[in-house]
């Protein structure tokens, strides 16, 4: 394992610490099928992601392995050994297995991962990156994406391989490419959105000459398919610390060409028309609403937060009093965020739920501070159906004001109208409102048979429900029965 370094013997030496902890928790597993390996011809060293875990004293369960040995002798080794195998990543030399084991005082599964040695670059025109096996530890090393990546363990005697000053970068929480920045990034474009994403998951600085790379080259992430763009931005988003991701995306010119409306949030501002900063207000209402979070990040809300006025642009005006305006931005906003997320390939439902909350975060503020009617509570809630916890969270988050009364003032009246939603969820359900009438009810009163009509007196009904709560079913009635008179 690593020897402390003598320029900063403490911190190495607590992550050799660390890193002997970690490898001794998942070593029964690893040594293993590491003399498998052996038994066949064949090295096997845990690499990458999992050794920068284990010094980082953060290894879960999920182990990458690399070796020369090529995929198809790797299932012969693996299959016998594994309680399940896949295949998904075989073209690229990967194979995939789940094995349950020792892990530190109990049985654990164990996701595993074996990667033939191997090279992979893009060419100037190509989407797909060509990859090529390789037969040295060393040559796959190099072709990582940062030095804090490019570690090994060679098993089962626990060598340490570190040919690019990893385990220094690791120690100085800095990220740096094994080569040049340039070669790295020319090779696979992908790795500069992986810097943003690294120092987020990580809280690591990216180091000078990589930032400059990434600025110089920011335009080559357009040869990348937008599921690989939108899979790293994920990652940054779900990461302890998206905003530090965001702001070199954006300082970058990254941004730019994978999330062009959030550098359009620096709305340029002058010494007569001053208005709220917007790209560090969606920064900060992202930051608030991770505060909210329950269970776990939650994507759909993120992604809600840091879009939410993204409208904003499209919609600012001057007015004549010096104010700036910008009416309808949260409709706007809708738009652009279901073509944005449209475009980065997100799922239909992900792409309807966070397009609503965009579309839906000035509810609240249109209704003022003033007591709300059961009417509007039942419209807030309808429209917001399955997303209403969102909405809450959102809706509070979107307040970043340093005046504290006006904060407060804000915080007390949703905390009022989370009250009045409380009282009326008791008496009715709100969260499946319907008309006092069903469809066969209303075919069989107005003696009509099955047509649009039908569905025009359901509306009629439901805003009815909406407007006066539940109706007695002759009171019901007798309204469907007025409102025919008069069609």
């Amino acid at each position: 394992m690593p020897n402390a370094n003598e320029d900063n013997p403490s911190a190495l030496s607590q992550v050799q610490r660390r890193a002997v902890s970690e490898l001794l928790r998942v070593s029964p597993v690893a040594d293993d099928l590491a003399r498998r390996f052996q038994e066949a011809g064949f090295s096997l060293a845990l690499v990458g992601g999992s050794v920068r875990d284990a010094l980082l004293g953060r290894l879960g369960n999920d182990l990458d392995f690399t070796t020369e040995a090529r995929p198809e002798d790797v299932l012969k080794i693996i299959r016998p050994w594994a309680d399940s195998v896949w295949e998904v990543g075989i073209a690229f030399g990967t194979v995939g297995c789940q094995k349950q084991g020792r892990g530190g005082a109990a049985d654990q599964n164990f996701q595993i991962e074996v990667t033939t040695y191997r090279s992979e670059a893009y060419d100037r025109t190509s989407r797909k990156p060509e990859v090529s096996y390789g037969d040295s530890i060393e040559e796959d090393l190099v072709r990582r994406d940062f030095t804090v990546n490019a570690m090994a363990v060679a098993l089962p005697e626990k060598e340490f391989i570190d040919p690019h000053g990893g385990l220094e970068d690791l120690a100085e929480q800095v990220l740096r490419t094994p080569g040049t920045p340039e070669d790295s990034f020319s090779d696979d474009p992908l790795r500069m959105m992986r810097a943003a994403r690294f120092a987020a998951q990580l809280d690591f600085e990216v180091a000078p000459e990589v930032v400059a790379a990434m600025t110089a080259m920011a335009e080559r992430i357009e040869i990348v398919s937008a599921e690989r763009v939108r899979d790293e931005l994920n990652k940054l988003l779900l990461s302890g610390n998206p905003r530090k991701g965001l702001a070199l995306l954006v300082d970058s010119g990254l941004a730019a060409y994978v999330l062009p409306e959030l550098p359009e949030l620096r709305l340029e501002s002058d010494e007569h028309h001053r208005h709220k900063d917007v790209y560090e207000h969606s920064l900060t209402v992202l930051e608030q609403a991770i505060d909210l979070e329950e269970d776990g990040p939650d994507l759909v809300l993120r992604l809600a937060a840091l879009l939410h006025d993204i409208g904003k642009p499209k919609t600012r005006r001057f007015e004549e009093d010096g104010r700036v305006s910008f009416h309808h931005h949260e409709v706007v906003g809708a738009k652009l965020t279901k073509k944005r997320m449209t475009a980065l390939k997100y799922s239909n439902d992900m792409v309807k739920d966070v397009t609503k909350l965009v579309e839906l975060h000035l509810r609240f503020h249109g209704y003022g501070t003033g007591e709300w009617t059961d009417s509007a509570v039942r419209r807030y809630v309808r429209d917001a159906g399955p997303l209403l916890e969102r909405l809450h969270k959102l809706t509070r988050s979107d307040c970043t004001t340093r005046n504290k009364r006006k904060a407060n003032v804000l915080s007390r009246a949703y905390d009022g109208l989370e009250e009045r939603i409380a009282q009326l969820q008791d008496q009715e359900e709100l969260d499946s409102i319907r008309p006092d009438l069903d469809g066969n009810q209303i075919m069989e009163i107005l003696g009509v048979t099955p047509g649009p009509v039908i569905g025009e007196a359901y509306k009629f009904l439901l805003e009815l429900r909406l407007e006066n709560g539940p109706m007695e079913h002759e009171a019901a009635v007798a309204a469907l029965k007025e409102w025919w008179a008069a069609q």
